[in-house]
């Protein structure tokens, strides 16, 4: 059976190239869009980026892919963001003002170390560090605790505690890895991680085939 596609947004911001290869290093089947109209025919959906959050919203919103990403995880597709990709999953950030996200999880994007904050740590969060695993995932399969990835970002996801599935610390802990349902983000980059990184890239490329084959049968047992 072929691999179910998983489609790359491209709307001009990101580190497109090392996305594309760490889920192509892991045998993936990995196509990168710009197209809107390709949100709804594909498998699963990766929303990559790197650069200021009220920049990234201003592209998604002007290249007209707010709506169709709202209706793909609706309908249940699987969605993960990455670094900037992962804090505009949230309601808001506070990133030079008051800038509007996509909503599709609980929270709000924060400055480490904001206004009235003593600076204990150079911001930005530049380097290695451990992930805590919060709790039994898909993702995390042959993913030991502890283990290290790595992080370059100046704001961090302030999450419930149900969205965090893995958190971080830097000065104070923050959500590393955040999920509900269909939706799940990294607020590392993976393609950057090694090994690790690549793992979890690879768990979510396993995810997407499990759920496509769940949704194959269910179609079928509808037509038979």
């Amino acid at each position: 059976m072929t691999a179910p596609r998983i489609l790359v947004l491209d709307y001009g911001i990101g580190n497109l190239g090392s996305v594309l290869k760490g889920f192509r290093q892991v045998g993936a089947e990995v196509e990168l869009s710009g197209d809107p109209t390709a949100i709804a025919a594909a498998a699963a959906l990766v929303l990559p980026g790197d650069g200021a959050f009220g920049a990234t919203m201003d592209e998604i919103r002007a290249r007209g892919m707010e709506a169709p990403l709202r209706a793909a995880v609706q309908a249940g597709t699987p969605l993960l963001g990455i670094c900037i990709g992962m804090q505009v999953l949230f309601e808001e950030s506070e990133e030079h003002g008051r800038h509007r996200g996509l909503g599709l999880l609980p929270g709000r994007v924060r400055r480490f170390f904001g206004d009235g904050v003593e600076r204990r740590l150079p911001v930005p969060h530049m380097g290695w560090n451990r992930l805590k695993q919060h709790r039994s995932h898909p993702l995390f399969e042959g993913v030991a605790d502890l283990a290290h990835v790595y992080f370059v970002h100046s704001y961090f996801c302030d999450a419930p505690e149900d969205v965090r599935l893995a958190s971080s610390d830097y000065g104070h802990p923050f959500a590393a890895i955040v999920g509900r349902g269909n939706v799940l983000g990294l607020q590392f980059h993976p393609e950057k991680s090694q090994a690790v990184g690549l793992r979890l890239v690879e768990n979510f490329a396993l995810m997407v085939a499990a759920h496509e084959g769940r949704r194959t049968s269910a179609v079928a047992g509808v037509r038979a």
